[in-house]
């Protein structure tokens, strides 16, 4: 089969998965409503129970997990080319703790400046993401011989740990309340409560997505060595730039949205490999549109396995990606 004809068939198939996925769950919850009367534009908006619980209450949720399931699992899949490491994910590198202390900053100093609809949590969280950016990159490249991946690596690690005891000492010195909504928001929470903070992550998103589009060629070469593919005209240290600038840009917005849901990024990227292969031109949009799908499900089940109450998506995602994460280890030994 063709590398065209193979990449509209998986596309074909996952995006109709998908799809359905992102209109079914919705309908799904404490209360459930009927689809086409959700539709139904013969019912005035003010009588259209459906309606509201559709579009004001699931769908911003819906379109938020997809969002941030999407970005997380390729942002996964070009971090673990980039590494050329089967366990690294979105959250190597130290963004993810950095969104996060942004946010425990803001809870915690109770700012509420706003703009454009957007709280000032999830700006704080990715203003966050940007300082780790900045911090991880210029610790990679500081021997001005490209950027090195090992140290990339150690630098985020490190990272992790030392904005995680801020983040730790942070919640000491908060009260109750926002010693709560801190370890709520850590958990990760995919209720955004409209579509403002959706619009506001959109453009990064699709900035970052922008570039992967064009990585693909690259990655597969980068994943069997540098100089393999400087061999091959690749620009390694422009490619490993891009890859690593376009895959932090996307933690950094998803984790802004929704908290750092972890396991996303190295669940679906492994679970689409052992079904599509290893070409990164089918990975990675079969892993873009099954992150999407898979977010979402375990956040349904997550708002329908304990209902009325609501579980956040994190444990999910956490219960679902620990045993997969150790199986891979396993798997690797």
């Amino acid at each position: 089969m063709s590398l065209r004809r193979r990449l509209l068939t998986v596309v074909g198939i996952f995006g109709a998965a998908t799809l359905t996925v992102l209109l079914w769950a919705p309908t799904m919850g404490s209360t459930s409503i009927s689809l086409s009367r959700a539709f139904d534009t013969g019912v005035p908006w003010a009588d259209n129970v459906d309606a509201q619980i559709f579009f004001v209450a699931r769908l911003p949720r819906v379109l938020a997990g997809a969002l941030i399931g999407a970005t997380l699992a390729a942002a996964g899949v070009v971090l673990q080319a980039l590494m050329r490491n089967p366990l690294a994910t979105p959250f190597t590198l130290g963004v993810s703790a950095g969104a996060a202390l942004g946010a425990m900053l803001a809870i915690a100093m109770r700012l509420d400046v706003g703009a454009l609809g957007v709280s000032s949590v999830p700006i704080a969280s990715f203003l966050g993401s940007l300082v780790a950016i900045a911090i991880v990159y210029g610790l990679a490249s500081s021997q001005r011989r490209g950027l090195s991946t090992n140290v990339l690596l150690l630098a985020g690690v490190t990272l992790n740990s030392f904005f995680s005891a801020l983040i730790l000492f942070v919640q000491y010195l908060a009260d109750f309340a926002e010693s709560f909504r801190t370890v709520r928001w850590l958990m990760g929470d995919l209720d955004v409560g409209g579509y403002g903070p959706i619009v506001a992550a959109t453009p990064f998103i699709v900035a970052a997505f922008a570039v992967f589009a064009v990585l693909p060629r690259a990655l597969n070469l980068l994943t069997m060595g540098e100089d393999m593919a400087a061999s091959r005209g690749v620009e390694v240290v422009k490619a490993q730039r891009w890859a690593f600038f376009s895959a932090s840009l996307a933690t950094g917005a998803a984790v802004s949205l929704g908290g750092p849901v972890g396991f996303i990024g190295i669940v679906v990227p492994h679970l689409v490999r052992l079904m599509v292969g290893s070409d990164h031109r089918v990975v990675l949009p079969a892993a873009t549109l099954f992150g999407a799908a898979f977010l979402v499900l375990c956040d349904l089940l997550a708002r329908t396995i304990m209902a009325p109450l609501e579980i956040p998506v994190g444990i999910i995602t956490a219960l679902i990606g620990g045993p997969f994460f150790l199986w891979l280890l396993v798997r690797q030994a």
